[in-house]
C-alpha cells in the first residue's frame, strides 16, 4: 500500500502539472539551507552532528565540524529542515535522531568521542525512533541512493531544469504505484533519474550535471588511485558486490587514457539495451575531480557488467548516465 505521505506528494505534483505552474520538488530552497550549514562549519572544530540510533552523519552535515554546541545545534535543525524538503519529492527519505558530540581531540579516535546530553530534548530533533529492520548494509545502500538523487536534484534545480524534474517525478511516481519495497523504489529513482538525464539533456550538459553534482558530495580524502577508491566505496555500500579491473591505457598527451573494470552484483537494472551507470559516473567523479570520465561503454558478461571508462578528452562524449549494452543482455 502506497503511504499517506506519498498520496500527498503525488497530489501536489499532479495539481501543479495539471494548473501549468512551474514544478521545482527540491528548489533552492535546499542550495540555502547547504549553503547555510557550510557557513556555520569550521575546520578546526570539535563538534559535529550525527543520528543517536545508527552512527551515520547525514548530509548535508555530513563531513563538516562547528566551532561550539550552540552552532552545531543550530546545523542539526538545518539538516532535518533540508531533509525535510527532500522528502517532498521522496517520502522514503530516512529518518534520523540528530545529536551534537564532541570530539575531544582530532587524535582520538571515535571511542573516545562523547555524546553531548544525549537524553536532552533539545539534542532531539526529528521525528520519534521508527523500526528499522534493514540491515547494516541495505542501510547504507539507501542512504547512498538518497544522497545521490539529492545532489542530482539539487543541480538540476539550481541550472533550471525543470522539464527534467518533472520528468524523473512522473517516471518515480508510476514506478511507485507498483513497487511495494521502499527500498527498490529508491533504485528506481536513480534509474529514472539516469534514463531522463540521457533523453533531456545533452552529453556536455550530462558532464556538467555529473560535475556540479559530485561537488554537493562529501570530499573524500586523498587517494592514491580515485578509481579503486570510488569502486571501494560503492561495494562497501552494497551497490556492487565485487569488481576488478585493468590498469589504465596510456592517452595521445600521455596521461590516462580508459580502463575496464568489470563489476557483479550490480544494484540498477538495464532497460531497453541501456545501463543506468549514473551512481557510478558520479562516485568517479567525486573522487577523480580533475578528470572526470568523457565516455562509458558497457559490454554484458556471464556474470555481471564490463565497463570501459574513457578519461582522455576526445571531443566524443556519451554514455555518462546510461550507456548503451553492447551484446546480449
Amino acid at each position: 500500500m502506497v503511504c499517506r505521505t506519498f498520496e500527498q506528494a503525488r497530489f501536489r505534483f499532479k495539481k501543479a502539472i495539471k494548473w501549468g505552474f512551474r514544478v521545482s520538488m527540491v528548489g533552492p530552497t535546499l542550495i540555502d539551507i547547504r549553503e547555510h550549514i557550510d557557513g556555520l562549519g569550521t575546520k578546526d572544530g570539535q563538534y559535529y552532528v550525527r543520528c543517536g540510533r545508527t552512527g551515520d552523519r547525514p548530509v548535508p552535515a555530513a563531513g563538516t565540524r562547528f566551532p561550539d554546541r550552540a552552532t552545531a545545534r543550530a546545523a542539526a535543525r538545518a539538516t532535518e529542515q533540508y531533509r525535510s524538503a527532500l522528502r517532498r519529492y521522496d517520502p522514503q527519505v530516512p529518518f534520523y535522531d540528530l545529536i551534537v558530540c564532541e570530539e575531544m581531540s582530532r587524535d582520538t579516535t571515535a571511542a573516545h568521542a562523547r555524546e553531548s546530553e544525549t537524553d536532552s530534548p533539545q539534542d532531539r530533533l526529528t521525528d520519534p525512533v521508527l523500526t528499522d529492520s534493514a540491515t547494516p548494509e541495505r542501510h547504507d545502500l539507501v542512504e547512498f541512493c538518497h544522497r545521490v538523487a539529492g545532489a542530482v536534484f539539487e543541480t538540476l534545480s539550481e541550472r533550471g531544469y525543470d522539464g527534467v524534474e518533472s520528468a524523473v517525478m512522473h517516471a518515480y511516481f508510476q514506478h511507485a504505484e507498483t513497487v511495494g519495497d521502499p527500498d527498490e523504489l529508491c533504485l528506481c529513482l536513480l534509474e529514472s533519474m539516469a534514463s531522463e538525464l540521457h533523453k533531456r539533456l545533452t552529453p556536455a550538459d550530462q558532464a556538467e550535471v555529473l560535475t556540479d553534482a559530485a561537488t554537493r558530495l562529501e570530499s573524500p580524502s586523498d587517494d592514491d588511485s580515485p578509481l579503486d577508491a570510488s569502486l571501494t566505496a560503492l561495494e562497501q555500500r552494497g551497490f556492487i558486490e565485487s569488481y576488478t579491473r585493468s590498469p589504465y591505457s596510456v592517452g595521445l598527451d600521455g596521461g590516462a587514457g580508459a580502463v575496464v573494470v568489470q563489476i557483479s552484483g550490480y544494484a540498477l537494472s538495464a532497460h531497453d539495451k541501456r545501463l543506468p551507470v549514473l551512481p557510478l559516473t558520479l562516485e568517479l567523479c567525486r573522487h577523480h575531480t580533475e578528470q572526470s570520465p568523457q565516455s562509458v561503454q558497457v559490454t554484458a558478461v556471464d556474470d555481471g557488467w564490463q565497463l570501459t571508462f574513457s578519461l582522455a578528452d576526445t571531443g566524443d562524449q556519451s554514455g555518462l548516465v546510461s550507456a548503451s549494452i553492447d551484446g546480449k543482455v
